[in-house]
Formats: structure tokens, C-alpha cells, sequence
């Protein structure tokens, strides 16, 4: 993390966290705003380089406002990264067939935004290990369980040999979608994205269509 913060961004001179008084409005719209500076500075900086003061600049509201509704920086920036995933069902990751799954993965991996959002997920891992668990909670766990659900359809059907293992495959997929992002542009196109997950899975034996 940036030397100097210690992921509340409290200095001798940071006004403490204070309660909101009963029956005090709450703005939703500063919310949003407060939610979606952190977002971006997330994804811009990185968490290391990011405060509440650059926070509060970017929102366009006080310190004080960002400090009422999260008390730390860490809190801020879990919420951000659940409300970055709040319209996400978990049925809506749900893919009839392999193709569908790789095409929805392909849409998503080709938009460079979310491609820098999960690359600073994941790197986070060591000095802020709670945003890449709130990813999961938001999303990551039900797009996994969707994921080999897909796959073991796919192995019913005769597209993936009879003794593949779903939770293999879908960690080996996993690990090939953090490979694209760190070895590939983020101006790859969709098409692109997906034949990539195709050749990786037809190196487990996938072979498209019904046999």
C-alpha cells in the first residue's frame, strides 16, 4: 500500500468518522457518487493510491460526507466493488451450452474497463485481501458454480471426454482468463477472446457441437 495510508486515510488532522443522527437523510445520489469516484480510482491508480481525500475531490462532496457512510478506505472500497456487481443474478450466469458461456466470457473480456478492474482485483490479493473477496462473494462464486454446471453439461452431451473433471476444467479456465488479461491488449475484440477459450478447452478435449 502507499506509504502514509493506512487504508482509512486518518491523519492527525482527518476528522473522525461521526454517527448520523436519527432520522438524518441519507443522499442515494451522493452514495453513487461517492461509489462510482472509488470505482474509478480503483481502476485508474490502484488501491495502494487511492485516499478519501481524492475520493471526496472526484464525488464532489467532503471528506466528512465519505466518512459518515464508510469509516475506512477499506470499507469504501468493498462496498464499491459489491455495488460494481449489485445488478449481477446469479441465474443470469447460468449458459445452456459451452458456447454460450465462452461468447458471454468473451463479451465481458473484451470491454477494457472490466479488464482493468480484475486485473486490480487480483492485485490486491496480499496487502488487501477483502476486495478480491467481496469479488467473490459479489460474483466470482456464482459465475464458478455456473461455469461447471456448463460443463457438466457439456460432458453429458459428449463435448468433453467422459472422465473430465468440471472443477478442474473450470480452475484451468479460470487461470487461462488471468492469462489473457496479463499477456493480451485490452483492445482485443470479442471474436478474438473467444477462440482463445476455445483452443484452450479443445486442449482438454472439447470438441464443439453435438457428436
Amino acid at each position: 500500500m502507499k506509504p502514509g495510508n493506512d487504508n482509512g486515510g486518518h491523519t492527525a488532522d482527518t476528522p473522525t468518522p461521526s454517527a448520523r443522527p436519527p432520522g438524518r437523510p441519507r443522499s442515494r445520489e451522493a452514495d453513487e457518487a461517492i461509489l462510482a469516484a472509488a470505482l474509478d480510482l480503483l481502476i485508474e491508480r490502484g488501491a495502494g493510491w487511492v485516499s478519501i481525500e481524492q475520493v471526496a475531490r472526484r464525488a464532489g462532496v467532503t471528506r466528512a460526507t465519505v466518512y459518515r457512510r464508510f469509516p475506512t478506505l477499506t470499507d469504501l472500497l468493498v462496498r464499491a466493488v459489491e455495488w460494481e456487481y449489485r445488478d449481477v443474478e446469479p441465474g443470469s450466469l447460468d449458459r445452456p451450452d459451452i458456447d454460450g458461456m465462452i461468447t458471454e466470457w468473451a463479451g465481458h473480456l473484451s470491454r477494457p474497463r472490466a479488464r482493468r478492474l480484475i486485473r486490480r482485483l487480483h492485485g490486491t490479493v496480499d496487502d488487501l485481501p477483502e476486495l478480491l473477496r467481496a469479488y467473490e462473494d459479489a460474483h466470482g462464486s456464482h459465475r464458478g458454480r455456473a461455469v461447471r454446471a456448463a460443463l457438466e453439461r457439456a460432458r453429458a452431451a459428449g463435448q468433453l471426454p467422459p472422465g473430465s473433471d468440471p472443477e478442474i476444467l473450470q480452475q484451468m479456465l479460470s487461470g487461462a482468463a488471468l492469462q489473457h488479461l496479463a499477456a493480451h491488449p485490452d483492445t482485443t475484440g470479442a471474436e478474438e477472446v473467444k477462440a482463445y477459450f476455445v483452443a484452450v478447452l479443445r486442449q482438454a478435449g472439447y470438441r464443439s457441437g453435438r457428436p
